[in-house]
């Protein structure tokens, strides 16, 4: 495993008033949880736009990938369940750190397109982390599953980059649908930030689910090549997909 690199000078900082709160309250305790160890964060675009997509394992991710894009000076807007923002405090604290709320609807129904807030995100330059799986990965072994298309999406029609991104060792912390957290020992967090997924093949092109598929993959094979370094173990041949075992993508599945 290489080595952390050097930190990319940021031209100007993000950190508003909100996202200090969120730091005051989460950095305190996740420094307590783990040493975060960061890799290759010169990937990282030092300003403007862009998507970035981790791999999901844990429901500490989001906190965790926000702890490695503070560290780099670059603030993190996610797509959040809409209920949240009616929460005293936290919701004020999301809305004001440029979260995006999500309806959660029946099937079947329209709740507005999240996909359309997270551009005009991107379009005010700024960063938006989506989750290519979607859900928490179904893999047995916590590798990347299949993934869908809202990274890709956002990236193509925005024409901005997409950073691949693999964190491992937040299952220490948090394990797949538990909710005990465990303190003691202190853990080790390592982020890998993956080079830009090239998408230069798909410009100009109509982006149908033919293109959005290849490129989706290319993304989800880059995700899992990070994460394959940061395990120093190999994935399997063939990419996890639920719907082959059974299994609703969506909602918990399994107690472990």
């Amino acid at each position: 495993m290489t080595s952390s690199s050097p930190q990319p000078k940021r031209v100007k900082s993000e950190k508003t008033a909100a996202f200090r709160v969120l730091a005051f309250l989460l950095l305190p305790t996740m420094t307590a949880l783990a040493k975060f160890t960061l890799h290759d964060a010169h990937h990282v675009p030092a300003e403007g736009a862009f998507v970035m997509s981790p791999n999901h394992y844990s429901n500490i991710d989001p906190v965790v990938i926000g702890v490695g894009m503070w560290k780099i000076g670059r603030m993190p807007r996610y797509m959040a369940k809409a209920s949240l923002f009616k929460v005293p405090v936290v919701g004020w604290l999301l809305k004001k750190s440029g979260q995006v709320p999500v309806e959660r609807v029946p099937r079947g129904r329209q709740s507005g397109d999240p996909m359309k807030a997270a551009r005009q995100i991107a379009d005010q330059g700024l960063a938006v982390v989506i989750y290519p799986e979607g859900s928490l990965t179904r893999e047995p072994d916590m590798w990347p599953m299949r993934g869908k298309y809202g990274a890709v999406r956002t990236a193509l029609e925005a024409g901005i980059p997409l950073i691949p991104t693999a964190s491992w060792g937040a299952q220490e912390i948090l394990p797949r649908y538990s909710k005990r957290i465990s303190v003691f020992p202190r853990k080790t967090i390592h982020i890998r930030f993956g080079e830009p997924i090239d998408l230069s093949e798909y410009e100009g092109k109509h982006v149908d689910s033919r293109v959005l598929a290849e490129a989706t993959e290319k993304l989800m094979t880059a995700i899992t090549s990070l994460l394959e370094e940061l395990r120093q173990e190999s994935a399997p041949a063939v990419r996890y997909n639920p719907a082959e075992h059974g299994q609703s993508e969506t909602g918990r599945f399994e107690s472990k």
